[in-house]
């Protein structure tokens, strides 16, 4: 089942037979045709044609040549395997929204195969910080993406590192996420539930969002929050006195707000969900 969050359009699909991602994405990108989106679908580097890499490419028949749908691999349209600069990625593909708009389109939609683009830690640390950054450029522009995993080739610890970070993923076993959901710097969602069985994912997934005060202040929306214990508190106070600032919980369950003056944790306030 999808974990979701209404309004966004960054979804995470970790997969463990090709030809299933290939579905997924043929429906993801079929849904922007019909939207009046421009399309991508991206795959792997490989000797075999591009556009003979989609099963179903005759669906599109119509779209390829028109300009509304393109097949292209990820050396062409990320660094290739190396490790991806979160900042030259974003521009490139604010560049691409901006060209879809001005060639009359609604905007962009991605399908993207990134297995090759995560087999690493090093590759793994930088790209999940990209995620994050798109979330942020997401909001306000005419851009959905989907990112596909291969979950034998990474590793379930791995899969769950990328998946917590979007607003919406397949992956069932994974409690929480958490997500930029605006270009506001000192604010993320964070959904779901946290417990001993995932504190140190979390802990990476909070420095990959980058958080940074905003006039002394982060925020954390905690409205989809339905479980945390008292160590995941510790932590964010641990967060918020390293960035010398007060850190939010908005919408927290009111036995959330009880645990913090339990622990009379300095840095941290609870904003009771009324």
């Amino acid at each position: 089942m999808i974990e979701q969050a209404r309004g966004y359009g960054h979804l995470c699909w970790a997969y463990d037979d090709p030809a299933e991602f290939t579905t997924r994405a043929e429906d993801f990108l079929r849904a922007g045709l019909a939207a009046g989106e421009r399309v991508w679908y991206v795959v792997p580097d490989s000797p075999v044609p591009v556009r003979d890499r989609w099963r179903e490419l005759d669906l599109f028949a119509d779209a390829l040549p028109a300009g509304a749908a393109e097949v292209l691999t990820l050396d062409a349209t990320y660094s290739g395997p190396a490790v991806v600069d979160p900042a030259g990625q974003v521009a490139a593909y604010q560049s691409a929204i901006q060209a879809a708009l001005d060639a009359g389109y609604r905007g962009l939609r991605v399908a993207a195969d990134c297995t090759d683009l995560v087999r690493t830690p090093a590759q793994r640390e930088t790209f999940a910080r990209y995620e994050q950054r798109i979330n942020r450029m997401m909001y306000g522009a005419a851009f959905h993406g989907m990112c596909g995993y291969h979950r034998p080739s990474l590793g379930d610890r791995a899969i769950a590192e990328l998946a917590c970070l979007h607003p919406e993923h397949n992956v069932a076993d994974l409690l929480f996420r958490l997500y930029a959901p605006t270009t506001h710097q000192g604010h993320a969602v964070l959904a779901g539930e946290l417990d001993p069985a995932n504190h140190d994912l979390f802990r990476e997934a909070l420095e990959r969002t980058e958080l940074r005060p905003v006039d002394g202040e982060l925020t954390l929306d905690a409205r989809g929050l339905r479980f945390l214990d008292h160590r995941t508190l510790v932590h964010l106070s641990e967060y918020a006195r390293q960035w010398e600032a007060r850190l939010v919980l908005r919408g927290s369950p009111a036995g959330t707000a009880r645990l913090v003056a339990l622990l009379d944790l300095p840095g941290l306030c609870v904003e009771v969900a009324r």
